[in-house]
C-alpha cells in the first residue's frame, strides 16, 4: 500500500453546488486561495454548466480569472457536461478539464439529460481536444456503486465505461460514489474489476460519506492500490440530481485519518480545520465534517 495519498479538494465546485447560500466570487478566491496554502495540488474551482440548473455554479470564468494561473505545484481543474461546456472551460486558464457520465441511465438522464451512451460518445469525442489544448482530462464514472433512480449498478457497466475512457486518451478516471451507498469490500471489487480490464489506468476514487462509510472506503481503495483522492472542506457537498446525497469525505477528517496512519499528503490539517471553521461561518451553517469542530489531537 502507498504511504502517499493525494488530495484533491473539490469543496469549492461540489462542495458549494449543494449549498442553498451562494457564496460571492471574493469568498470562493478565498477558500480556493486558503487550500492552496495549505498544501493541496489539486483543487476542483468551478463547473461550466448553465446557471440556471446550478446557480452556484453562475460565475465559472470570474472564478479562474480572479484566480489567475495556477501556482507552481498546484493544478486548477473545471467540470465540463458538454461541448458548450469544454467551449467555456479552455477559454480560460483551468489546468484539468473534469468530464463526468453516470454507470446508470437513471441518475445520467437526471443530471445530463442524455442516455449513457451518448454522454460516453460526446467524451471520448471531446478528450482530444482538450488533449490539444493542453489540458489534462479526466472522466468520473459517477453513481459507480449505486443510483438514487436505477438502485443497484452493475460492475460491468462502470468497467465498461472506464475502458471506453482509457481507449479515448483519458488521463485519469474517477469512481464517484454519489450516494454514499459503497461499502469497503464493494470497493475493493469494482476497483479489482477495472484493474483487470485496464490495468495501467490511474484512478482516482470520490467518496460521499452519507453512510458513515467514506474514510472506511478511503482505506479499502488505498489497499487496492488507489492512492487520489476527492474530499471536501467542511464535509460540504452532495449533488441537486441526487436528493439525500449526503457531504463528501471531509478533508480535514482525511488528514488526520492520513497523519495518525503515517501516510504522507502534504496538505497541513491546521490550516485545513481553520478553513473548515471559516467556511461554516461564512455558509451560515454547521458543516458535516467532524475534525474542525474537535480539539486537536494529540
Amino acid at each position: 500500500m502507498s504511504r502517499t495519498i493525494t488530495v484533491v479538494e473539490s469543496g469549492p465546485r461540489d462542495g458549494l453546488q449543494s449549498e442553498q447560500r451562494v457564496l460571492p466570487t471574493t469568498d470562493k478566491l478565498e477558500l480556493i486561495n486558503r487550500m492552496v496554502s495549505a498544501g493541496v495540488g489539486r483543487i476542483e474551482v468551478a463547473s461550466f454548466v448553465h446557471r440556471d440548473l446550478v446557480p452556484q455554479m453562475a460565475d465559472a470564468e470570474e472564478v479562474v480569472a480572479g484566480l489567475g494561473p495556477a501556482p507552481y505545484g498546484a493544478s486548477y481543474s473545471g467540470l465540463v457536461l458538454n461541448r458548450r461546456g469544454l467551449d467555456r472551460a479552455l477559454a480560460t486558464t483551468v489546468d484539468e478539464i473534469g468530464f463526468v457520465v453516470a454507470a446508470a441511465e437513471g441518475y445520467n438522464q437526471a443530471n445530463q439529460r442524455a442516455p449513457v451512451n451518448r454522454t460516453m460518445g460526446e467524451i471520448e469525442a471531446m478528450i482530444p481536444d482538450a488533449h490539444d489544448a493542453g489540458r489534462f482530462a479526466s472522466v468520473t464514472n459517477s453513481v459507480a456503486w449505486g443510483d438514487p433512480y436505477d438502485g443497484e449498478v452493475p460492475a460491468a457497466a462502470v468497467v465498461d465505461l472506464a475502458a471506453r475512457a482509457a481507449a479515448a486518451g483519458a488521463d485519469e478516471v474517477a469512481l464517484g460514489d454519489t450516494i454514499g451507498v459503497a461499502v469497503p469490500a464493494a470497493v475493493a471489487s469494482l476497483l479489482g474489476a477495472i484493474q483487470n480490464a485496464v490495468p495501467d489506468l490511474p484512478l482516482r476514487c470520490h467518496f460521499h460519506n452519507t453512510r458513515q462509510t467514506g474514510l472506511a472506503n478511503v482505506m479499502a481503495a488505498l489497499q487496492s492500490g488507489v492512492t487520489v483522492f476527492d474530499t471536501s472542506v467542511g464535509g460540504i457537498g452532495g449533488s441537486p440530481f441526487a436528493p439525500n446525497a449526503g457531504g463528501n469525505v471531509a478533508t480535514e477528517d482525511l488528514l488526520f485519518l492520513a497523519s495518525r496512519s503515517d501516510l504522507e499528503t502534504g496538505v497541513d490539517l491546521a490550516a485545513t480545520v481553520l478553513t473548515a471553521q471559516l467556511l461554516s461561518e461564512r455558509l451560515g451553517h454547521e458543516l458535516p465534517g467532524s475534525g474542525h469542530r474537535l480539539d486537536p489531537w494529540p
